[in-house]
């Protein structure tokens, strides 16, 4: 498996689920060594993308991977991608 995969949808009103969500794929990711994470917020009104990308620059998560892009075809997606 290279990429693992986090649908926000379910979940974008809870600000203390998305982040545990959040940090169980980074950390999964870790673990099993995937080199990348597909995260989708949807394109809404760009809210939880935000809050996505600011969860991802602090720095104690920030250190966790090796750089995000923002999908240019899709607003409501994000790739995390790690270097192992």
């Amino acid at each position: 498996m290279s990429k693992l995969k986090l649908d926000l949808h379910e979940i974008y009103n809870k600000s203390d689920l998305i982040d545990k969500a959040l940090n169980d794929v980074i950390n999964d990711a870790l673990h099993k060594k995937i080199k990348s994470v597909e995260i989708i917020s949807g394109k809404g009104s760009g809210q939880l993308k935000k809050k996505v990308i600011r969860f991802l620059q602090q720095k104690h998560i920030k250190n966790k991977y090796h750089r995000i892009d923002k999908d240019s075809k899709n607003f409501g997606r994000i790739f995390v991608h790690f270097k192992f």
